[in-house]
Order: structure tokens, then C-alpha cells, then sequence
């Protein structure tokens, strides 16, 4: 059977090297493939035909059946058009074109049955319909013609006339090629149980549907295959990994963890606490490699937790390694680690790209003997030359910072792959996490611990600012400090920002008896680290600046968050940001600014903010609103998020079922020699070599 999947788009009727290079640039359609699986955005049903007398400029598309009775040309120059007077005998509607009128006057004939199919409008108190498809009635067979597909296309496609209607003649074309029943890719038992229709059928419908019924079947279809292969991967994946490497065996609680925990504790553990420390305690006891993800909010404690874990590999004569993006952010943990620890005797120390040639030596030599119990550092950690001398133990914080493959170089610093304990603030909704980190066990820490008070949220008109610079005063004078947060650096005029630079001078006259701080992308590190200790010792009152401090320095002085622009920024964005504040006993405050005018979303974001603190019901609403391609982190996970079909905010259900019916597949068939399940091993190949899914067992 013909490949779809090597045959150049260039070979299909109708298409040719010219629109080839188009269809590349412009949709990334490459082969016979990629067109079949381009699918439609929206159906048009053509079987209804309407009155014209029923006709209002508020509809939708409307299909008539009548005669052109005259044609009129009217205005000058670029305002020039053709109207054509349209009747069915109910009454009069005006066809008008802005471009091509000749060729439109030499095709369309009067007194002719015509199906016209468009979208009305109101213009001068009368219902027109511009541009539309004009059919003859009698070579059109309106009972066939069913759902109509449309597809989304770009104004240069437009302009060189692949339109939503050329794609579909392209589409049919490539069906007539193919001349045959296209190849199942799901295994009988998986269709036969599952009740799927046919990939030949799904593929067929879903571009050339007749009723709802049928698309609806053909979309379920398309949508089960397409997550189904996602989570076949992952939990392939991590089937394998499972049982490629054996854990080392933390058997013991020690003398570390419970001095530690008797005598150091800044405070009682939460409910929430205690339950993630209990499953890890139970990973790392299981002979088994731990692969675990903690999810909690800014502040909830997961490096208490963190540091109980590092206690329990210290305890069986492990040493444990702290993996953190930034070197700021290192250099805090590292403080934070030690004041934690005060006299007991847990060796622990930083190693980041700043660390001097001279002060390297001693501590790679320590490293390697044993000497140092818990390393703290970026990137830098992950050179070959940084070896351990038994690594059981690697925490990540802000794992979307750091991809697969950087874990993966973490596991090669042991002949025994260390156990991986990974941590974001960043709240992650169930379906995004079963795909972005489904080979990860997940832990939620969902309480904050006592004394720590939920951060007051008010959305501000910028009409108002008067009022919000006299409130940030009063907390300065209590000795408090501010962010203030602006979506770009440079001036955009198209978005019509109020940009970092004018702004920063703005408050440096408003705040004229504090020192202001300016942090921003295009700055060095050393620059970006130097403006981020001045604020987190109190150098500075105000830290003007991007998003840079999302991923941050803890400053439990800081009270305030103003974020300017707010509605530039998704929820869990606008989250992450006031989660830089409420860090001390103060009450803390996030201001979220914009002008008077907004979209319903925006109106939507700002009020979701403005009553809720909980992140995971946060970012829900934000996968929602925004959908997954822009969640944070999604770029960075090493999955290929480019979902031809599925929709993770839509298809929570579909995702769970599919999730067990690939874990029935991986746990039958862990080596992936069924004869069974030969069809959905090959497809799962051939899919990671065309999307790139450069990891996983499969390859």
C-alpha cells in the first residue's frame, strides 16, 4: 500500500511544487500524511436550506436556493463591488463581491437556479452576504452533501487560493489515491472491546462527515488513538525502567532523620507533609528506582521534605545531590539547607558555574570520597568531571527546567541509578500531569503549613493607581517590600504596553525617598543575581522587573506583588508571581492592574485570581482558558505536545480510560513481543520517529 508517510505532498493532484513549499512553510503538511491527518477546525451543516425572507445579520452560515435577477456595480476605485440581487420569492438578499468582478459577472448567469451558501450581514439597513459560494443548483446534490469541513488557513494561502474549500478538494483527492482501505493501527482486541469504529472510517468521516452521530464516533476514534500512543509511551517507559534498574534500599531510619526531626524542625509537619514523606519512605524501601513528583504551591513545604529525604539516603550511607536552575536560587537553598541543619553533623555544599577553578579541586575530591553529604547546584553538576561517591538520592526543583535527558544524566553519576525526587510550585492539572510527567509518581502537598496566611488579591483599574501607590507606601513604611511586574522590557506600541523602563522611572519619582531596584532578561547573570541580593537583604524597597522573578529568591519581607498589564499573563502565570510574596508571617497582597476595557477571558482570569488561592484549581481554569500548548513547561518536558485532535481540558475522561487500557498493553506485553500487539508496537515507532519523542524504551 502507498506510504502516506514518505510520499511527498508534491505528488498529490492539485498540488505541486509551488503549493507544496506553501503547504510546508505555512502549515508544516510535508506528505500525503500530514495532510490526512490536518483536520478540520469546524463543520458546516449543508443540508438546510433557509427562506431568504428568513434571513438577519446575526446568523451563522446559511444555505439558500433561488435566482440572480440583476447584477449592479457600484462605488469607485478600492470601494468598488459587484452586487448581485438574489431572490428565492420569499424575498430579496444582496450578493456582493470586493474582488474579481469580471470573473464573478462571466460565470454567474441570471434566472438560474443558484445554491448560495455564506454568512449574512446587516450593511445600510439590508441583509447582504459577501463572498459567497455560489453552486449551480442542478449539478449540486444537496442530499449528499451532509457536515461541510472547514479547515484553518492562513491569508497567504488565501491569497494564492488554497482556501478551506481547496483544501478540502486536496483532501478528496488524496482518498481517491490511496484507492483502498487504510491499515488499522490499534490491535482487533482494542477496537473489538473498545467498540471503535475502523481507522479507514474515522479518517474518512472526520474530513467528510453526512451527520453529527457518525463524527462524533469518528472523533472518539481519532481522539483514543492519539492519547493511547501518548500514555503507551510513558508507561512503557517507566515499565521498563522499572524493570531495567533496581533502587538502592534506604532500609533504615536513622540517627540523622530522627535527630532532625525531633529536635531541628521549624515546625509540627501537616497533614499533607507527613503523607508524602510516608511514600517515599515506602519508594525508597522497595528495591525499586523512586521516580516521584511533588506538587505543592509556593510555600507548602517541599523542602522540609526534600531535606527528609536527603536525611533518610544520608542515614543507609548515601549521599544525596539538590539540582535547582539558578544560581541565585542555589546559593538560597544552600543557606537554607544549612540554617536547617544547624550542628548536626550533615556536610553540605554548592557547586555552580561561579565556583572558582582553586575551590573546585578540594570539593570534587570530597565529592568523590564521600566527604561531602549533600550537594547543592545547577547546571554545573551535571559535567562528567562532577563524580560521587555513591549518589542515592537527586531532588529537582522546577523540574520543567530541566528536560529528560538532563535527569537521565544525573542517573549516569551511579552504577545503580540514584532514586529521582522531583518538585515544582508550578501547579500542574491532572490530565497536563499524566502527560507531561505520567512516568513520575505524583505527590501533592495540598495544606500550607500554620501561620501562613492567604495572600488578599485585588484586581485594580489603572484609573485607580493613586489610591494603590498610597496603599504601597503604608507597607514600606511598616518597613515592608514591593514587586512591581511588567509583561515586556522594550516599548511594543502595537500592544500598547506601559513598558519596564517608563515605568521604573515613573516609580523612582513616585517612591523618590526608596531605593528601587530594575531586573529584567536581557541583563547578565551576575548583574540579575547582584539586583536580586540587594532586594532580598533589604537593600532595595522596590524591585522593578519581568517575569525573570517568577522562579525566584525567597523574600519573606517582600508583602506586596503588583503585577502591571495582568491581563497579558495566564492564571498560572499570574500565580507563580503572587507566589513570590506571602512568604513571612505578614499578610501579604497581590494587585493585579489593568485598564477599564476587557475581553469576557480576561474579566474571567481576574476574578478566578481574585477568589481563589488553591494553584491545581487554578490552573484547570487556565488549561481551560488557554489550552495546554501555552501552559508553562510544556516546551521543555521531552513530549511532543502537538496533539492532531485530542484536547486535554475536553478529554479528561478519554485520557484516564485510554491510560489503563495502555497499562493492560505494557502489562501484558513488557517486551513488546506479542504477536497480539505487534500493529500498535510498530505504529508507537513509527510515531516517535516522525514527532521526535527522543526518549522512552521503544525505539
Amino acid at each position: 500500500m502507498l506510504d502516506t508517510t514518505t510520499r511527498n505532498i508534491k505528488y498529490l493532484p492539485g498540488v505541486g511544487e509551488q503549493r507544496a513549499a506553501l503547504l510546508d512553510k505555512e502549515l508544516g503538511i510535508r506528505s500525503l500524511y500530514d495532510l490526512l491527518y490536518y483536520f478540520p477546525y469546524k463543520y458546516i451543516d449543508r443540508s438546510r436550506v433557509f427562506k431568504v425572507a428568513e434571513l438577519g445579520g446575526h446568523m451563522q452560515h446559511v444555505q439558500l436556493l433561488g435566482e440572480i435577477r440583476s447584477f449592479e456595480e457600484m462605488g469607485e476605485g478600492a470601494s468598488r463591488r459587484l452586487v448581485a440581487h438574489f431572490t428565492d420569492g420569499t424575498a430579496f438578499v444582496d450578493l456582493v463581491w470586493f474582488r474579481g468582478l469580471k470573473f464573478v459577472k462571466n460565470r454567474l448567469k441570471l434566472n438560474t437556479q443558484y445554491v448560495v451558501f455564506g454568512k449574512p450581514s446587516m450593511f445600510n439597513g439590508r441583509v447582504n452576504i459577501a463572498h459567497p459560494d455560489v453552486d449551480d443548483a442542478a449539478l449540486l446534490k444537496l442530499d449528499n452533501m451532509g457536515l461541510q469541513p472547514y479547515y484553518n488557513t492562513t491569508e497567504r494561502m488565501k491569497r494564492s487560493g488554497l482556501n478551506s474549500n481547496a483544501m478540502a478538494k486536496l483532501v478528496q483527492n488524496l482518498f481517491t489515491l490511496l484507492n483502498r482501505e487504510i491499515e488499522e493501527t490499534l490491535s482487533s482486541d482494542i477496537t473489538r472491546k473498545h467498540g471503535l469504529m475502523s481507522l479507514d472510517d474515522a479518517l474518512r468521516i472526520i474530513h467528510f462527515p453526512k451527520n453529527g452521530k457518525e463524527l462524533q464516533l469518528a472523533q472518539y476514534r481519532l481522539k483514543f488513538e492519539e492519547l493511547f500512543y501518548i500514555q503507551l509511551n510513558i508507561l512503557h517507559y517507566a515499565k521498563d525502567r522499572q524493570l531495567r534498574y533496581v533502587g538502592h534500599r534506604f532500609a533504615k531510619v536513622g540517627d540523622m532523620f530522627n535527630r532532625f526531626y525531633h529536635e531541628n524542625l521549624p515546625f509540627e509537619l501537616t497533614g499533607a507533609q507527613k503523607r508524602v514523606v510516608r511514600e517515599i519512605r515506602a519508594d525508597v524501601n522497595s528495591n525499586r528506582q523512586m521516580n516521584r513528583l511533588i506538587q505543592g504551591d509556593v510555600g507548602s513545604g517541599k523542602t522540609l521534605v526534600a531535606l527528609l529525604s536527603m536525611l533518610l539516603a544520608k542515614d543507609n550511607g548515601y549521599q544525596a545531590c539538590m539540582l535547582v536552575p539558578t544560581e541565585i536560587l542555589a546559593e538560597q537553598h544552600f543557606a537554607t539547607l544549612r540554617r536547617m541543619l544547624g550542628s548536626l553533623p550533615v556536610r553540605v555544599e554548592l557547586l555552580t558555574g561561579s565556583t572558582k577553578a582553586k575551590e573546585r579541586v578540594p570539593l570534587f575530591e570530597d565529592l568523590a570520597s564521600g566527604e561531602i553529604d549533600i550537594l547543592v547546584g545547577t547546571h554545573a553538576v551535571l559535567e562528567d568531571n562532577v563524580q560521587f561517591y555513591n549518589l542515592g538520592l537527586v531532588v529537582i526543583d522546577e523540574q520543567h527546567r530541566f528536560g529528560v535527558v538532563q535527569r537521565a544524566k544525573m542517573w549516569a553519576k551511579n552504577n545503580i541509578p540514584p532514586h529521582v525526587l522531583v518538585m515544582t510550585a508550578t501547579p500542574i492539572p491532572r490530565t497536563l500531569a499524566m502527560t507531561l510527567y505520567g512516568d513520575l509518581d505524583v505527590s501533592v502537598i495540598d495544606e500550607l503549613p500554620p501561620g501562613r496566611k492567604p495572600i488578599t488579591t485585588t484586581h485594580v483599574f489603572r484609573s485607580r493607581a493613586d489610591g494603590m501607590y498610597s496603599f504601597i507606601k503604608k507597607q514600606l513604611e511598616e518597613g515592608r517590600q514591593a514587586y512591581v511586574v511588567y509583561p515586556l522590557i522594550k516599548e511594543n506600541e502595537k500592544l500598547d504596553l506601559k513598558n519596564l523602563e517608563d515605568g521604573y522611572n515613573q516609580l523612582c519619582n513616585i517612591f523618590c525617598d526608596y531605593k528601587l531596584g530594575k531586573l529584567h532578561g536581557k541583563m547578565k547573570p551576575k548583574e540579575k543575581d547582584e539586583e536580586m541580593r540587594r532586594f532580598a537583604q533589604g537593600e532595595t524597597q522596590i524591585l522593578v522587573s519581568t517575569t525573570v522573578i517568577e522562579v525566584g529568591v525567597d523574600v519573606p519581607n517582600a508583602s506586596v506583588m503588583v503585577i502591571e498589564n495582568a491581563e497579558r499573563f495566564g492564571l498560572s502565570q499570574l500565580h507563580q508571581l503572587r507566589g513570590r510574596v506571602g512568604r513571612g508571617a505578614a499578610q501579604s497582597f497581590c494587585l493585579l492592574v489593568t485598564d477599564y476595557k476587557l475581553s469576557e477571558d480576561t474579566r474571567k482570569r481576574m476574578e478566578i485570581m481574585t477568589t481563589s488561592n488553591d494553584g491545581f484549581e487554578i490552573a484547570e481554569a487556565d488549561l481551560k482558558l488557554r489550552g495546554p500548548g501555552d501552559m508553562e513547561g510544556t516546551q521543555q518536558s521531552g513530549i511532543a505536545f502537538d496533539l492532531k485532535i485530542a484536547n486535554l481540558a475536553r478529554d479528561e475522561q478519554i485520557l484516564k480510560f485510554v491510560r489503563e487500557v495502555a497499562r493492560e498493553v505494557v502489562d501484558a506485553d513488557p517486551e513488546c513481543n506479542h504477536p497480539q500487539y505487534r500493529v500498535v508496537w510498530e505504529r508507537l515507532r513509527m510515531i516517535k520517529r516522525m514527532n521526535g519523542w527522543n526518549w522512552g524504551a521503544i525505539s
